[in-house]
């Protein structure tokens, strides 16, 4: 998920949340997905990192001034075989930096920007793009 801003990857990430407590937002994110969609999502891992890597914005060319909130790696389950079997988990990470960053110092904005995150990135898991998000009115 992008968001349009200027980016100082030097600077820790505010200060008004731990990380640990994010986590426990992801978590309850997570959580918060119906059981008959939960069913439909396989071979995925969700984990929190502070900061994007430069690899992170590499993979999506994300353009200057922009910031990574989320990231998806994988192959979305639109684009699995028969033959797709013994890999490695996709991936969703969810960056606490940028996250913090853009939205109010509040619990309850941070809450819902981090579950925003997190569904945005299970869409791309279940082969939804970002331009189909937007048609469908996401954003």
């Amino acid at each position: 998920m992008l968001n349009r801003l200027m980016n100082d990857f030097s600077l820790p990430p505010p200060g008004y949340i731990t990380r640990r407590r994010f986590e426990e937002l992801v978590e309850e994110a997570v959580e918060s997905i119906p059981e008959s969609l939960w069913k439909a999502v396989d071979n995925l891992m969700v984990v929190v990192e502070d900061w994007p890597a430069r690899r992170h914005h590499d993979a999506v060319a994300l353009a200057p001034g922009h910031l990574l909130l989320g990231l998806y790696e994988g192959v979305p389950l639109t684009k699995r075989s028969s033959h797709y079997g013994m890999v490695t988990p996709d991936k969703i990470t969810i960056f606490r930096g940028p996250i913090l960053r853009v939205t109010p110092p509040d619990e309850d904005s941070i809450r819902e920007q981090v579950r925003r995150t997190v569904l945005h990135e299970i869409a791309h898991h279940f082969g939804i793009s970002d331009e189909r998000l937007m048609e469908l009115g996401a954003y």
